[in-house]
């Protein structure tokens, strides 16, 4: 009897103040889809509306209900239907509905959202190093339930709530319980569990004013990273043999332990987690994003061989984190509370709001397994009421699911003793040692002496890396020239650095796509942050991106470096090889050049021929080649300007 209907089409986008001329749209939309990152250093900060007309659906039973559901309007909403306003809303990243049923008549009715992504007093985020889309940017629908149903109303949550238990015995528990709005006794809820071929394996009914139940699956198959293998948990809403409403709800078995001295383990098996952090973002489409373009952004983390993924700085789309559910990442989930602190009971309600919809929304989800409080929060300085708030934060997330760990990311110049340390479960550091200050050298014993002193913080680090430009290059790269080398150079340090330290609970590049971030003019690129291992069309996978497939892939592989240094000068030239192989082979115009061991690294010099030189690497079953040119100089187009 659930209906639920797209309503992302005919659009009509206004703007009050008349920065831009109206214009027919179809969501998910932004309106910073172009100025959000063309580099022209700002970007249209104000209020949209967006109007279209609807049908209420028919309701088949008397007392039927319908709501509008908006998946993410950024930043603040207001929703309307023919006038009136049916709710409002401030957060640019979760979901929330309205019951509109008594705003809506025979025929057609109204609907307007009007969508602002102006900084408020209260709200999250206010400053930050990314571009704040404004836009209906997930889309939205019209939901037509009856009057017993799955609850709508809390938090904009799926009504429901499974919590998966391994058993000693080799199966797993799962503890269900579903909310239903306006039961009666003639009301029964049907719980069933499909293993992961679609075979069920366990069901129970309970009545619909007392849904919690525990089931039992015998020899239960284990979710994790390399096999995440989920369960559907179905509930279904039934009087006399009908059925009311059906929730279908994707779930995993997984235990998980993080200690000061262990790292990560996930059932059982030490697992460090090494990984990127992810901006929901694309060229042109800002983050009005598609499902293929979500699913195509997990696939290219699998690809690199990652095995967590920082959803930096706020919510994502539940089509993402449903692509990290099956396809297996450790997801680390958190709230847009960063980088400068806004006192005030307004601003902390709204914090709290945000990571209740964060926790409600996504609870189901067996990729996510940490919940991050806040992000570089010192930026704008330290206070007492700063810590309050953290350990508030804390508490709540631990009233809402004491399940799963909680962390933070700490900026770097965060005092490494202080009140800042001990909230959360978990703590990471963002540190730029080698490029915003400090060498690479200076990484590693920076964590190990923090670790020394604090042998009871799990330590990790949220943040690491440096840009890379594609069309810069240089045999001698340094710090701040923006070279592809020097980025690869920077992060051959850095993977092996936390190899090395396998009690590095998680370390997250950031980031692992380019992103838009209007404010920024580095590099000779403009309105992008360009320390992604791909660039922001997905077109282009960096050097650095195959430095880590090397260390993290298990399929043999080997990479060539440099091949967009295409034109080299000089009577030799270094060309590095990456590779998950021990041994690699290279060849320069059909003959060996000579064969190495060494450890994801490889270093050869050779002496190209005049003119076009093709180069081919051999580790294993794994091959790759490139074509360079020896010229007498190097084009000019290859180096900074300021480096010149």
């Amino acid at each position: 009897m659930r209906n639920v209907i797209s309503l992302n089409e005919n659009w009509t986008l206004t703007f009050p103040k008349g920065e831009r001329p109206a214009e027919a749209v179809t969501l998910p939309h932004t309106w910073n889809a172009v100025d959000g990152m063309d580099g022209n250093g700002s970007y249209l900060r104000t209020t949209g509306v967006y109007t279209r007309t609807f049908t209420a659906p028919k309701q088949p039973l008397a007392g039927g209900r319908t709501y509008i559901e908006v998946l993410a309007a950024a930043l603040s909403a207001t929703v309307k239907v023919n006038g009136t306003v049916a709710t409002t809303h401030e957060g640019g990243y979760s979901i929330f509905r309205a019951d509109v049923t008594d705003l809506c008549h025979d025929g057609e009715n109204e609907l307007t959202i009007e969508v602002s992504n102006e900084d408020t007093p209260s709200m999250y985020p206010s400053s930050a190093d990314f571009t704040f889309y404004g836009g209906l940017y997930r889309g939205v629908n019209l939901i037509s339930v009856p009057n017993t149903h799955f609850d709508l109303d809390y938090f904009g949550g799926p009504g429901i709530k499974v919590t998966p238990k391994p058993a000693a015995d080799g199966g797993a528990t799962f503890e269900i319980k579903s909310y239903v709005t306006n039961p009666d006794e003639n009301f029964t809820v049907q719980y069933s569990i499909e293993d992961p071929y679609g075979f069920e394996v366990a069901s129970a009914t309970r009545p619909a004013d007392n849904t919690a139940v525990t089931l039992y699956v015998p020899d239960a198959e284990l979710w994790s990273m390399d096999e995440p293998n989920l369960y559907t948990v179905i509930a279904r809403l039934q009087r006399c043999n009908e059925s009311y409403d059906d929730l279908y709800v994707n779930v995993g078995v997984r235990s998980y332990t993080v200690t000061p001295d262990g790292g990560f383990s996930i059932n059982g098996v030490p697992t460090p987690l090494r990984g990127v952090s992810r901006h929901q973002d694309r060229l042109y489409k800002g983050n009005a994003l598609s499902i293929d373009d979500h699913y195509e952004d997990a696939q290219m983390i699998k690809e690199v061989g990652a095995n967590t993924i920082r959803l930096a700085h706020y919510q994502h789309s539940q089509d993402f984190y449903n692509a990290c559910d099956s396809i297996g990442f450790a997801v680390w989930a958190e709230i847009p509370f960063i980088s400068v602190f806004k006192p005030g009971e307004d601003a902390h309600a709204h914090c709290r709001r945000e990571m209740t919809e964060l926790i409600v929304q996504n609870y189901n989800h067996p990729s996510i397994m940490f919940w991050g409080i806040s992000n570089e929060i010192l930026i704008g300085g330290i206070s007492q009421e700063l810590v309050e708030r953290h350990h508030d934060l804390q508490k709540l997330c631990k009233e809402l699911d004491p399940t799963r760990s909680t962390t933070i990311a700490h900026v770097s110049h965060t005092p490494t003793d202080g009140p800042m340390h001990h909230i959360t479960d978990l703590e990471s550091y963002n540190h730029y040692f080698g490029w915003y200050g400090g060498k690479i050298e200076d990484n590693g014993p920076w964590l190990d002496k923090f670790h020394a002193e604090h042998p009871d913080i799990c330590l990790g680090v949220s943040e690491y890396g440096c840009e890379g430009i594609i069309n810069w290059h240089s045999s001698t790269p340094q710090c701040k020239d923006y070279t592809e080398e020097y980025q690869a150079v920077y992060h051959e340090y850095m993977a092996q650095a936390f190899e090395d330290r396998p009690w590095i609970w998680a370390s997250h590049v950031w980031n692992m796509f380019d992103f838009g971030c209007a404010a920024r003019n580095e590099g000779g690129v403009a309105g992008r942050n360009n320390k992604g291992l791909v660039t922001i069309d997905r077109k282009t996978r960096k050097d650095s991106f195959y430095l880590y497939q090397a260390y993290w892939t298990k399929d043999p592989m080997v990479h060539i470096n440099g091949r967009r240094y295409a034109q080299r000068a000089g009577e030799t030239t270094e060309v590095k090889v990456y590779s998950n192989q021990d041994c690699v082979t290279l060849y320069l115009n059909g003959k060996e050049v000579g064969t190495q061991q060494a450890h994801r690294v490889f270093h050869f010099t050779v002496a190209l021929a005049e003119g076009f030189n093709t180069l081919l690497a051999v580790a294993g079953s794994a091959k790759d080649s490139i074509t360079l040119e020896k010229v007498e100089k190097e084009p000019a187009c290859y180096t900074l300007p300021e480096f010149n």
